[in-house]
């Protein structure tokens, strides 16, 4: 028995997010459908992050155990053949049989474009929030450091009641603007349920003239999700990487 992990890229339009659900398919369930057929063997893979419907990745993380003989670097291989063309392993090897992609400490990426211009362009539609109103980036960046460091982030989550720790590290957050392009991206230890995209959100808000930058400690310190921005629509956002320091 050996412990593969793969690195995984999605497309996730067609999707109802990662976590099998029984209403729909998911990233997961197409990974165990195939990797079960491929290795003739029940396969169930654990990720490393549960994204929602429409999100997308270049790198999420996901291991699972097999008896099978295939070496674990030809099932990246083997397995890309069977694969929907919008999900792309694009790393398989061995890794110890007690590596967890969740409970290690991780570094994780997220990308959230933003296409900011007078009329929506078909091309991006699918990766990116379409957003008409003038968008101040510096204001933006302004606001984005406040949110840099060790915090409590309640304002910044969608509520889940078995979540009782809500402090998470962001070691970098960067507004980038390339023509009418622009990247929120965002890098940290971990992240609650919509956070990014709450965050973004905000950040929207402060680009927008309706919040200024000056209030985001405030709306840190009062731990209510309604004093922070709406949560932003999931398409726009990507998972990049997942790093593993140890």
């Amino acid at each position: 028995m050996k412990r593969v992990k793969l690195t995984v890229a999605y497309d996730g339009t067609n999707y109802c997010g990662w976590q099998v659900q029984p209403n729909g398919i998911t990233i997961e369930s197409e990974l165990n459908k195939h990797l079960s057929e491929l290795l003739k063997e029940e396969i169930h893979v654990i990720g490393a992050s549960r994204t929602d419907a429409g999100v997308h990745a270049k790198g999420n993380v996901a291991v699972f155990d097999t008896s099978a003989r295939m070496p674990a670097e030809k099932i990246s291989y083997a397995l890309n053949t069977r694969l929907p063309e919008d999900i792309r392993i694009q790393e398989s090897c061995e890794v110890a049989a007690d590596f967890h992609p969740r409970f290690r400490k991780t570094v994780k990426t997220y990308e959230y474009k933003i296409c900011n211009r007078r009329f929506p362009d078909p091309c991006t539609r699918l990766y990116s929030l379409f957003y008409y109103w003038d968008l101040d980036t510096e204001k933006m960046r302004q606001a984005a450091q406040y949110l840099v460091g060790t915090h409590d982030f309640t304002s910044f989550c969608t509520n889940k009641p078995e979540v009782t720790d809500r402090v998470r590290t962001i070691y970098s957050l960067d507004v980038l603007q390339d023509g009418e392009m622009i990247t929120i991206r965002v890098c940290g230890n971990g992240f609650l349920y919509n956070m990014v995209r709450i965050i973004t959100g905000t950040l929207l808000r402060v680009g927008s003239g309706m919040i200024k930058p000056e209030e985001i400690p405030a709306i840190l310190d009062a731990k209510d999700r309604s004093r922070a921005g709406e949560t932003a629509r999931p398409h726009g956002l990507t998972l990049v990487k997942i790093e593993y320091p140890e």
